[in-house]
């Protein structure tokens, strides 16, 4: 009897499990594009855990990240957040999802350097819009321009977020699409770096 043959699909998991070797994925970008979402479905393909660093910061302060940032400012909060990543980054392999903020706290986003490959997930004004204004968990957003505010965010975020290892575009497709895409990013940075 002949072996199954691989599927495009399997093919490509192992390629990026085995270009991601025991480092730590971690997923950077502003709110809404997609990185808990696309995260989970990436460990998932990839057979290894899947973790929210905000989620992770809830869990460890029993606070969620709104009370956090009401009752101890932004500072306070960014603060807790590195030594939760620098916790998180410790072990390996996984996908870890990071708070809009994380990467661009510069003593988190060299954890993040140190901890394994940064992939920022890129996406435009209209995307993330789409994706955050219904919902009230934002606290950066609770101004009287919500949408401003997340136009100054890009601003002032995507040029420190275009510092990670890679860059996949966020769109508007299907979150399984987004996550072939960073598992395709994944194995060219590998060949990449062995070419060079």
């Amino acid at each position: 009897m002949s072996e199954p043959l691989l599927t495009v699909a399997d093919s490509l998991k192992d390629s990026a499990r085995a270009a991601l070797g025991s480092r730590n994925l971690i997923l950077v970008g502003l709110m809404g594009a997609g990185k808990s979402s696309v995260g989970r479905i990436v460990a998932s393909q990839l057979g290894i855990p899947f973790i929210d660093s905000d989620h992770e910061i809830e869990r460890v302060s029993r606070m969620t990240i709104t009370e956090l940032f009401a009752a101890y400012g932004e500072e306070e909060f960014r603060a807790l957040e590195t030594r939760v990543m620098k916790r998180l980054l410790k072990g390996g392999p996984r996908v870890v999802s990071t708070g809009g903020g994380a990467f661009v706290n510069e003593r988190t986003r060299r954890h993040i350097k140190k901890g394994g490959l940064s992939v920022w997930l890129k996406a435009d004004l209209d995307v993330l819009w789409e994706r955050v204004n219904k919902r009230e968990t934002r606290p950066l957003l609770k101004t009287e321009n919500p949408k401003q505010t997340l136009e100054n965010l890009m601003n002032a975020r995507y040029p420190i977020y275009a510092q990670a290892d890679l860059t996949v575009l966020s769109r508007d497709v299907r979150k399984e699409i987004m996550a072939d895409e960073v598992l395709k990013a994944v194995i060219e940075a590998q060949k990449e770096s062995t070419a060079s």
